[in-house]
């Protein structure tokens, strides 16, 4: 069965029109945290699978809220024969931040595939665990979601020879979760028109997000990211910018131009790629000056946001303008107090500010624990065309900075150093270790491995630290 064309988040769709689709572009995916962990599968054929096949349906339903795709994305879409997998193999152990996939092609298909990629962070994690710990697995796996979340758990059973645990579906007990949790944030807000739901990369595979969507909508939620999720359940779909956007521009006011210049809807401006205050705000500001009347928004990502929340209120009362807030990324009932609060003493209309939801609504509320955030599973651009990109972020102690260039892991066969090394695509193997991405796949097994990964350190090559610090200096010539 193929793979929806609207299977992916809204702004994807909108990131093309204002990008580049058809140039090349390389993304990878790596889990910040979580411990040794196996991978239980053949990848390439993992994304060779959920690639899709569009419509004129699918493109139609696009236009009828403001998508409406041109010639480029629907080449771009179209040529999967360009695209080019590098992963490790079957059966073979990784470590946080290691780069364990890669793929290149035009931008738009390479990047239309992360909200379903990102999925992949449970599948692991349940190889993981049966691998470790039968009876911890028993105990994470007892109840789930829906049917299709059992069926990839007992695939990846069976995948790694494992017997299957007891799994019961509690699809009833899950909507009532999600309609509680749903229903004190609107109460919060006390409108249900301020709230939109971002969580299909936060869900374990789309049957588990179709789910929360319906309990979302029995909130009074209609808004949503998942744009196939709006088709079928008579939603609406959003979403403007993600970090990629700003990467390829390499500036956070050349990229909020093109999003507002390309496309005739209101834009939301992500100030985080760089640093919020000293960057993305300064640039959302000016264009907003520019016209006030777009009623564009700025959404706040990462760090102090509170911090970055009372400053872009000041520098707008100066400046004589009105942005519509918008809170997302880790956002929770008690914060959510918080920041309306906060609107409140600062004298905010409520129709100025709105809330996304993610992991919130759609993993906290399930009884299985093996969710995205457990692990930190990302999915980032690396390279644009032949620019290598990176995130910065607002903190460095968050440890979200990601890997710049056509990244590839070395893993160490003999000597000391690093378990692994993050390298780049054509850079000479380093003394002592083998690229762990051309390696053969084998059974996947954590016997014998437990000990050592307590001590495993990873570590960028010259290469890779070289470009870091490129690009740290482009970006932040006086140091951060």
């Amino acid at each position: 069965m193929s793979t929806s064309l609207l299977a992916t988040d809204g702004y994807k769709f909108s990131m093309a029109e204002a990008g580049w689709p058809l140039r090349q572009e390389t993304f990878y995916y790596s889990h910040r945290k979580g411990g040794l962990q196996v991978m239980p599968l053949d990848l390439a054929a993992f994304v060779k699978a959920l690639l899709p096949e569009p419509t004129p349906e699918d493109y139609e339903f696009l236009a009828r809220y403001d998508y409406e795709m041109g010639v480029g994305f629907k080449a771009a879409i179209l040529r999967k024969e360009r695209l080019t997998v590098r992963a490790i193999p079957r059966g073979a152990l990784f470590y946080p931040r290691e780069p364990i996939l890669t793929l290149t092609g035009p931008s738009a298909l390479v990047s239309w595939v992360e909200p379903l990629l990102l999925q992949l962070n449970y599948r692991i994690q349940v190889a993981t665990l049966a691998l470790s710990d039968r009876d911890a697995l028993a105990r994470a796996l007892a109840s789930v979601t829906c049917e299709e979340q059992k069926a990839i758990a007992l695939e990846t059973l069976d995948a790694v020879g494992v017997k299957p645990v007891p799994i019961t579906v509690d699809s009833e007990g899950y909507l009532r979760r999600v309609r509680a949790g749903v229903k004190e944030l609107v109460d919060i807000v006390e409108d249900p028109a301020r709230i939109f739901e971002v969580g299909l990369r936060a869900a374990t595979c789309q049957e588990h997000h179709e789910l929360a969507l319906r309990a979302c909508k029995d909130a009074g939620v209609q808004r949503t990211s998942n744009v196939e999720g709006a088709r079928k359940l008579g939603m609406i779909p959003v979403g403007t910018m993600g970090h990629e956007h700003v990467q390829r521009f390499g500036s956070d006011e050349a990229a909020f131009r093109a999003m507002r210049e390309r496309r005739p809807s209101r834009s939301s401006y992500l100030l985080d790629t760089f640093d919020t205050l000293t960057s993305g705000i300064p640039a959302a500001f000016q264009l907003i000056r520019e016209d006030p009347s777009a009623q564009d928004s700025i959404r706040f990502d990462s760090g102090n946001k509170k911090l970055q929340y009372l400053y872009a209120v000041t520098r707008a009362r100066d400046a004589g303008i009105r942005p519509v807030n918008i809170l997302e990324d880790g956002l929770d009932a008690q914060a959510t107090r918080e920041f309306e609060d906060l609107r409140r003493q600062v004298g905010w209309e409520p129709s100025a500010q709105f809330y996304g939801y993610g992991g919130h609504i759609v993993a906290r509320t399930m009884d299985c624990p093996l969710t995205r955030d457990r692990v930190a599973a990302i999915y980032k651009l690396s390279r644009t065309g032949n620019t290598p990109v990176m995130k910065f972020g607002n903190e460095l102690a968050e440890g979200k900075q990601s890997i710049p260039g056509t990244p590839v892991l070395f893993r160490r066969r003999h000597g000391s150093g690093p378990i692994g090394l993050v390298g780049q695509e054509g850079e000479p193997v380093p003394e002592g270790y083998f690229p762990l991405m051309e390696s053969s796949s084998e059974a996947p097994s954590l016997v014998g491995a437990q000990e050592a990964a307590s001590e495993a350190r990873v570590a960028y090559t010259p290469a890779t630290q070289a470009l870091v610090e490129e690009l740290t200096r482009r970006h932040f010539p006086r140091g951060r």
